[in-house]
């Protein structure tokens, strides 16, 4: 039996395995999986991707890298990007460097075989039963943790596309760092944040579903005047705080709106709070330590390009969300 020689490359099982899933039953793949751009790009360089499904954000060599690779040594592959970076310049640089088509995470089936069938390629003939069987035989384990970090990956990307028409600058995703910390490892990781400079946070709780937490969005204070010059504002103090507040809602609220699609719960944000202004992170910790416990933690840095501006977003899950976050995710999953 021929079949189509398919890579999915994505650091995220969930990712990975969401896309083996999504693909059309009448399609005979054979799969190979790809956990970085290096090993994507060796991969495609040994024939096992005649048709390559990519991620952009990815450890050892991202998405654009492999792009420009593929070009620059001549290897045919036809590539569709899926991504959680949906900003407009994303699009327009994958697609400016060969890929065939551009999809949002989660990739939703239908669009998954258009952009398939919009590719060209001869599809042998066979039973939808075997097809499907040949698709589905190497779908990946996920765990709570991998399974998070991508529905933060996405919601993070939800956040970039907005900030980056806000501000008018490509805004550089990193890959999530999601932990459950003890109080003294919280502490750590927002001390991490400082570079020993003077801080301004913002803080933002949430709750809905059987899941509450904070959001809680650093900026660091040498860098406010640079946002504000995007933005060609002359600011006052005053001033420059209602534009804190204003990018912590967008920053925040489109992240929290991008986890409550993907779970399928409402979220609820309270009022956005000035945690502290000018002052070092230990002062915020002192400030706050006794309504930061045991947490899940997701770490996510805004970083602006050709810039030396980023953002600093925790969202800070409580304990006993835990346990809720787990059952959607299972479904999710299942």
């Amino acid at each position: 039996m021929s079949a189509i020689p398919l890579l999915v490359c994505d650091d995220s099982n969930m990712a990975r395995k969401q896309l083996i899933r999504a693909l059309p039953s009448n399609w005979p793949f054979r799969i190979t999986q790809a956990s970085n751009g290096v090993e994507g790009l060796e991969a495609i360089r040994q024939g096992a991707g005649q048709v390559v499904l990519l991620d952009l954000t990815m450890p050892e060599l991202d998405g654009f890298a492999v792009l420009a690779a593929l070009r620059q040594e001549g290897l045919k592959a036809e590539v569709i990007v899926v991504s959680g970076d949906v900003q407009e310049e994303a699009v327009r640089r994958a697609k400016a460097l060969g890929a065939k088509a551009f999809l949002k995470k989660p990739a939703d089936p239908l669009q998954l075989a258009e952009a398939l069938n919009g590719l060209g390629v001869e599809v042998p003939l066979v039973r939808p039963a075997d097809a499907e069987r040949m698709a589905l035989a190497q779908l990946p384990s996920v765990s709570f943790r991998d399974a998070f970090r991508e529905i933060s990956n996405v919601a993070m990307g939800r956040a970039a596309e907005l900030l980056a028409r806000v501000l008018g600058v490509f805004i550089k995703l990193p890959i999530p760092n999601v932990n459950i910390l003890e109080v003294g490892e919280l502490h750590m990781a927002l001390a991490d944040a400082q570079r020993g400079e003077r801080l301004s946070a913002i803080c933002q709780g949430y709750i809905g579903g059987g899941v509450a937490g904070e959001a809680l969005l650093i900026f660091h204070d040498a860098e406010i005047d640079d946002v504000a010059k995007l933005l060609n504002a002359h600011m006052d103090e005053s001033a420059k705080l209602e534009m804190l507040l204003d990018l912590a809602s967008i920053i925040i609220g489109a992240c929290l709106n991008g986890l409550s699609e993907q779970l399928n719960i409402t979220l609820s944000q309270g009022h956005p709070l000035v945690l502290g202004q000018h002052c070092p992170i230990e002062d915020l910790i002192r400030i706050n330590q006794r309504r930061w416990k045991r947490t899940l933690a997701v770490e996510i840095s805004y970083g602006l390009e050709d810039l030396d501006i980023r953002f600093d977003l925790m969202l800070l899950f409580t304990e006993d969300s835990v346990p809720r976050l787990r059952e959607k995710l299972d479904f999710l999953l299942n």
